[in-house]
């Protein structure tokens, strides 16, 4: 275990930071949760066009809510408390080998990272509500942008990122599985789906263009 956690410390620092200040202010607009706001109302937008019924608009919000609760606050105010692992930033044995960005170091623990759980059961849910491909594909990459924000800014392992995917996977296909046993999904639309992966690229590219100018959230 002693040698797993080394080689989890190594493969951070050989990913973590940059010399871009581009790169800086990119990620740090990338990893702020309301950077991703209009992907959000994207998918309401898309879940409302499709479901008419007022229950079914419900259900599904209380879906997304629920993979939040169980991804995320569980981590947070459950698991970081008990296993107490340092964040790099804060480990230390390292923490003044990571480059940290703009000051951020984040809270004191760090074991399992909440953004890698919290977008990858929202992506679960989302891609097996929806059941489109191109859908899929752009949540997941969606997911896995958070993930490296977090290892560039130092204030995650791989090995927290990594168990923070396995339990959001987990928790998106259970709040499905618990959906579908409450009501009969509809049929989403292609068309209805290039939405959020519209509202996702321009996310990106608006956030790119801010960082050349300087410029974060």
């Amino acid at each position: 275990m002693e040698e797993i956690i080394q080689f989890d410390k190594q493969l951070l620092l050989m990913v973590n930071g940059s010399d871009s200040l581009y790169l800086d202010y990119l990620i740090l607009t990338l990893t702020n949760a309301l950077t991703w706001i209009p992907l959000y109302a994207s998918l309401l937008y898309v879940v409302i066009k499709t479901n008419l019924n007022v229950r079914e608009v419900f259900l599904i919000l209380l879906a997304a809510g629920l993979c939040v609760l169980l991804a995320g606050t569980v981590d947070d105010e459950i698991v970081k408390p008990l296993v107490a692992r340092w964040r790099p930033t804060h480990d230390p044995q390292i923490g003044s080998l990571v480059d940290v960005v703009n000051g951020y170091r984040g809270g004191n623990y760090g074991f399992f990272s909440a953004h890698a759980a919290n977008t990858f059961s929202l992506a679960v849910f989302f891609s097996l509500l929806m059941r489109q491909r191109l859908l899929t594909i752009f949540l997941v990459g969606w997911s896995l942008i958070n993930c490296y924000t977090r290892l560039y800014l130092g204030v995650h392992y791989p090995g927290d990122i990594t168990v923070g995917l396995l339990w959001g996977g987990f928790v998106g296909w259970f709040v499905y599985w618990l959906y579908c046993r409450v009501t009969i999904p509809a049929r989403y639309a292609i068309s209805n789906c290039y939405v959020p992966v519209g509202v996702l690229c321009l996310t990106i590219a608006a956030a790119a263009v801010c960082a050349a100018f300087g410029v974060h959230m």
